[in-house]
């Protein structure tokens, strides 16, 4: 990052302490973020790390596939369309909550701690790390992330943030969306004594992954200590390979199912304005949105609207 933004977001933190005053109602607050926005944020690369959901991506065997479809009027029993109606609507017929990028609430194994619905509203956004095991998957196809993996990465780095997000690029996600993904026994994962090196000792909010799963031992104990100790967790995290390994924000957006034991995430990685990848705000159109020559389209062979 810039060292102009930095001492202007340090400026306004330092600033926002400065107010002391014992009654609530008379303390202005002087941190004002749509500065921070105008500083950093605006001019900031954004980066998407989520696949996009179809009926064919990649999923485990044992929750089978998802339909999309057009959504019926119930009167009349045929679907909306925008020539009949002025509009079209989609009906999701999703076969899990575990579906391709996604954030696990404990609640998926441990039904005394939280449902997605009741993660903090402060999971918004976090500081990103970013370790690197591309090189090792790549001459073993399941390695395992370690604790080793970790303190090397520090010792480049500096100690990983508390609060933090830490995601683990293996690129295994290159491959996406073959199905066969979903049917590997062996693929990229971390041990469960860097899981608990990660909470234990750095306090992060939560760790990611490319792959379907956590690790490859036969009960997922790395998995099963997450949840059974009210961890959350991301899975099917993409294009870490255009993410930074230190310096970056993430925000993180879920859907707020009542209940649910794990939501489709939506993850941007916020890089620094000097990135090589991503796009600032302003680059591309975004109100109003283009218009395109070709319009959206059913196609019931691929189950989804096209172009």
């Amino acid at each position: 990052m810039n060292l102009k933004y930095r001492i202007l977001i340090l400026g306004l933190l330092l600033a926002g302490c400065a107010d002391k005053s014992d009654n609530p109602r008379s303390r202005k607050s002087t941190v004002d973020l749509w500065q921070i926005y105008d500083a950093t944020l605006k001019k900031a690369k954004y980066v998407d790390l989520t696949h996009t959901i179809t009926p064919s991506i990649p999923v485990w065997k044992g929750f089978g596939p998802s339909k999309f479809g057009q959504t019926v009027d119930p009167a009349t029993k045929r679907p909306y369309t925008y020539e009949k109606d002025g509009f079209e609507a989609t009906h999701y017929d999703l076969s899990t909550d575990q579906l391709g990028t996604q954030l696990d609430s404990p609640a998926h194994w441990a039904p005394e701690y939280s449902s997605i619905d009741a993660l903090a509203a402060t999971y918004t956004i976090r500081p990103l790390v970013v370790i690197s095991i591309a090189d090792k998957a790549k001459a073993d196809p399941g390695y395992q992330m370690t604790v080793a993996d970790i303190t090397e990465w520090e010792n480049r780095n500096g100690q990983i943030p508390a609060g933090s997000v830490v995601f683990i690029r293996s690129d295994w996600s290159k491959a996406w969306p073959d199905p066969k993904l979903s049917t590997q026994t062996q693929f990229p994962g971390i041990t469960v004594d860097a899981l608990k090196f990660l909470h234990l000792e750095r306090k992060i909010l939560f760790h990611g992954h490319e792959a379907l799963d956590t690790d490859t031992t036969p009960n997922l104990e790395g998995e099963s200590w997450l949840m059974h100790n009210g961890y959350t967790q991301a899975e099917g995290v993409a294009n870490l390979d255009q993410v930074p390994e230190k310096g970056a924000l993430i925000a993180i957006g879920f859907p707020k199912f009542k209940g649910g034991t794990g939501g489709y995430a939506r993850y941007i990685a916020i890089c620094p304005p000097d990135w090589k990848f991503g796009v600032s705000v302003g680059e591309i159109p975004d109100a109003p949105l283009p218009r395109s020559d070709k319009p959206l389209k059913w196609d019931a062979r691929r189950g989804v609207r096209i172009r």
